[in-house]
């Protein structure tokens, strides 16, 4: 009789197609944390950040063994009951970035650029109108000298404003200290917690028991994405350490949960969020024509690593 983990694994595997596009999938997620940086004619190398501040980093060894590793260790948590083989949280959570930049960008081209931004986000989980823009000048203590709230939702409903319009809106007055933020829907897989419900003398022990167990349930939820453009003076040169183009995209749970015991559903659905980010990434990258992107978060631990940590995977 097959083991119950090699069922997982196998099943897991069929689901993705193929095992090449686990390691794909994987793979993709190590390289968004190096590569060279070409802004405005200047070479930097740049392999991960710290507190926004460019820092060297010896990339991580692509290592298919590696990724073939965290599958078994995931079909093994899977399989045992044993509470202590669950996967368990052991960070905090933190804020995911990406950084774009181009090579000799001027400023009169940085609308198209956070036009084609905006607009890779409807195909990969976004909505396809923008919520809201502001301009800030000089930097961020200053007080926004343009602000408009369209709404959350599509455009046909009369919600949202297509990103082309919009970053016209807000680069009327193009400054080259100027930055230009946009705030976006982009919907993940995520965890829900609710209150369990009391006991009722029509129900059984049994019937209790499994409903208290649905207190948590996962759903498709929207959350606001920052794309903020750079003037070149921003800030002292921000853009030269946060790219030309920046991605906030809030905290990093839906890509690891790690408050949450994943079980096969939970694991599938983390699996998508982060295929997302990925696909997402290398949408906006191409559609924009960046030539160096960075995925960072804001205390400079890469995703990749907590990836693997989440897994019980160690080097």
């Amino acid at each position: 009789m097959e083991h119950p983990a090699l069922r997982v694994v196998r099943g897991f595997l069929a689901s993705l197609r193929d095992a090449e596009c686990v390691w794909g999938l994987l793979s993709q997620v190590f390289t968004l944390g190096y590569f060279s940086v070409l802004p405005y004619g200047r070479r930097i190398q740049v392999q991960s950040t710290f507190l926004g501040k460019p820092r060297l980093r010896s990339p991580l060894p692509a290592n298919p063994g590696f990724v073939l590793r965290c599958l078994q260790i995931l079909a093994f948590c899977f399989a045992s009951s044993n509470a202590s083989a669950r996967l368990q949280s052991i960070q905090m959570s933190d804020t995911l970035y990406l950084s774009l930049w181009y090579p000799n960008l001027r400023l009169e081209a940085l609308p198209d650029k956070l036009a084609a931004v905006l607009g890779a986000f409807a195909a990969h989980g976004g909505e396809q109108g923008v919520y809201s823009a502001t301009v800030w000048p000089i930097n961020w203590t200053e007080t926004p000298i343009f602000q408009h709230v369209w709404g959350r939702g599509g455009t046909t409903n009369g919600k949202g404003m297509e990103p082309r319009p919009a970053v016209q809106q807000a680069t009327d007055l193009l400054h080259d200290d100027y930055a230009y933020e946009f705030q976006i829907g982009w919907s993940l897989w995520e965890l829900e917690f609710h209150e369990a419900g009391p006991s009722t003398p029509h129900r059984s022990a049994q019937e209790d028991s499994v409903l208290r167990g649905l207190d948590a349930r996962w759903a498709r939820e929207p959350r606001l994405v920052r794309v903020t453009g750079f003037g070149p003076l921003f800030d002292e040169g921000a853009y030269e350490a946060d790219g030309h183009i920046r991605i906030d995209f809030g905290s990093d749970t839906p890509f690891l949960e790690e408050d949450a015991d994943l079980d096969t559903v939970g694991a599938r659905h983390v699996e998508e969020n982060v295929r997302q980010l990925v696909e997402l990434t290398a949408a906006v990258e191409k559609a924009s024509g960046a030539t160096a992107r960075l995925l960072w978060s804001e205390l400079g631990e890469s995703l990749a690593q907590r990836l693997a940590a989440r897994l019980g995977v160690r080097n």
